[in-house]
């Protein structure tokens, strides 16, 4: 299994990767216009957070393939060994097949539906990212989308893998392990919850309370 964060915020990258076995950080657009750097700044400083490894995903911005080629190109020439976001559209299938030949690794972002995932993996896309969270937004089954196309890809593209994307809680990351994926991306916010949990909190305490109450420490020794 692969854990990744969602996020461009350096400085949770560097406090949860103390914690969490972090494979790396996926950023897009969105997020690094919020982090207000400059993408070229926020990319190394991601990397050194996560202790100068572990892999990076950057996306372009681009509408026609050629444009996302040239992007990607600048990209990987800027931050080696940076995995690029391509959008599954029908430019960026195109875009994604052209990256294929030269050799530079992608992942097809915004994901819908198991059959366009497909496609994506199909033409040369190394990761697939469905969008959990904005599927159940818009009444569909994120969790359910996740299953079938988990199940194509190991029985069409099994060089691929299913990167679930777009998490509002715990439990849909869980959900989507479940269902047989091998890669999740959490956001900050997820990820925290996942390690808040209120019961184990009132349990160590209390085994620290009753130490103190019997020994008069709250350490061992």
């Amino acid at each position: 299994m692969e854990l990744y964060l969602d996020t461009a915020d350096v400085n949770a990258v560097k406090r949860l990767a103390r914690i969490l076995p972090l494979q790396g950080v996926t950023t897009n657009p969105s997020i690094v216009a919020r982090a207000g750097k400059p993408l070229w700044e926020v990319l190394p400083a991601l990397r050194d957070a996560l202790g100068g490894t572990g892999k990076l995903f950057a996306q372009v911005l681009a509408e026609q393939a050629d444009g996302m080629v040239a992007e990607a190109q600048l990209l990987t020439q800027r931050v080696p060994g940076l995995i690029v976001k391509v959008p599954v559209n029908a430019e960026g299938l195109a875009a994604i097949k052209m990256l294929k030949g030269l050799g530079i690794p992608t992942l097809g972002t915004a994901v819908y539906g198991a059959g366009q995932g497909l496609l994506a993996a199909l033409a040369g896309a190394e990761y697939v990212a469905p969008y959990v969270n904005r599927l159940d937004a818009q009444g569909s089954d994120g969790i359910e989308m996740v299953r079938q196309l988990q199940s194509l890809l190991t029985q069409h593209a099994p060089h691929a893998q299913v990167l679930a994307a777009s998490f509002r809680t715990p439990r849909q990351a869980v959900d989507c392990l479940l269902a047989g994926c091998r890669a999740i991306t959490l956001p900050v916010d997820v990820a925290e919850q996942m390690l808040s949990t209120p019961a184990v909190e009132a349990a160590t305490r209390a085994f620290s309370d009753d130490w103190q109450h019997a020994f008069g420490a709250r350490h061992l020794g």
